[in-house]
């Protein structure tokens, strides 16, 4: 069973057992919730900071602040990080801050020159839908590393407004959304840009209760029964943990996981986690065929290597488990 304490136990073991700075700053910074300023944090931030997967960061950042083009589904590119936004993700995973060296600082600038006009990059324009999404996904990384930017105070009133349409009486409308969108971003096609509630919910406290718990149960409850598990969901998972479809239970856990009372779906999958912890109270996928851990869930080098691919499965289950804990909190 998840308990704070078992938790910590897990984080703890885990820490024992990877001497790695990257991992154990992650563990205290993130896992542990060690201030900032604490002492010990203090003393491993520049083990952390001249550590390769930061050294990495900073070596492939171009000039500007990016990492090549802002997205792309171009899914050939072969570029360690082939979008900026997969990069700046990747930051605030392993627990850079916009206060460590200036990685962050840079990405958080180059972001901001999208919103001013000043970006020699252009968002692309294909159909009246894109503008919309890329600045709201923008907004949303700027908010993520150094939230209440006044740049994003316009879009993120314009989706408090189109949400607010949407479940004014507590259920979702397709019909009024698609006139929200219209009035707000003057388009005239049926098909929406996906409600932004990835940015709504950077800033939780401008939400009205009704609204988030709408929110979670229109979307956390289609991913539970519609997400990445085909016949599996969060009420219904196989016994054994080490499994070929485990990674993508995680890009659906994940998701639902972003809202408060998210246990409503999720309970289940959190004591299937426990119950599911090898003879070391860690966590393993086992061997795979392709890469498990997409372009930034990991902290190794090479993650063949059995000591490496259960550090880096460890903490993304840890990782799901924090925020599970924090957004179910009473």
């Amino acid at each position: 069973m998840l308990t704070k304490d078992s938790f910590r136990k897990a984080a703890l073991r885990l820490y024992d057992r990877c001497p790695y700075p990257a991992v154990r700053y992650k563990i205290l910074f993130h896992f542990l919730d060690t201030p900032y300023e604490d002492d010990a944090l203090c003393e491993l931030r520049p083990q952390f900071l001249s550590s390769d997967i930061v050294e990495e960061l900073w070596r492939e950042q171009e000039y500007l602040g990016g990492w090549g083009p802002l997205e792309s589904k171009d899914y050939s590119v072969k570029a360690r990080f082939p979008t900026s936004l997969t990069a700046i993700k990747r930051c605030l995973y392993i627990g850079l801050t916009i206060e460590d060296r200036d990685i962050l600082l840079r990405a958080y600038e180059y972001l901001e020159d999208f919103l001013t006009g000043r970006s020699r990059e252009r968002l692309y324009n294909k159909n009246e839908r894109a503008i919309p999404w890329q600045t709201a996904s923008i907004c949303e990384m700027l908010e993520a590393i150094k939230p209440y930017n006044e740049l994003c105070d316009r879009t993120y009133g314009e989706w408090l407004y189109i949400a607010s349409r949407a479940y004014e009486d507590g259920e979702y409308a397709y019909e009024r959304e698609r006139k929200a969108q219209h009035e707000i971003f003057y388009t005239r096609q049926d098909r929406l840009v996906p409600m932004q509630f990835g940015l709504l919910l950077k800033r939780r406290g401008e939400l009205p209760p009704e609204l988030k718990a709408a929110m979670l149960r229109h979307h956390g409850g289609h991913a539970a029964r519609h997400g990445w598990f085909w016949d599996k969901t969060p009420d219904n998972l196989p016994e054994n943990f080490v499994c070929d479809k485990s990674r993508r239970w995680f890009h659906t856990f994940n998701y639902i996981n972003q809202f408060r009372g998210s246990a409503l779906y999720l309970a289940n999958a959190a004591d299937w986690l426990m119950k599911n912890q090898n003879a070391d109270g860690l966590w393993d996928w086992g061997p795979q065929t392709k890469d498990p851990w997409g372009y930034f869930g990991y902290f190794s080098t090479n993650r063949s290597y059995k000591h490496n691919r259960v550090t880096d499965c460890t903490v993304e289950v840890l990782s799901f488990l924090k925020t599970y804990i924090d957004n179910n909190e009473s």
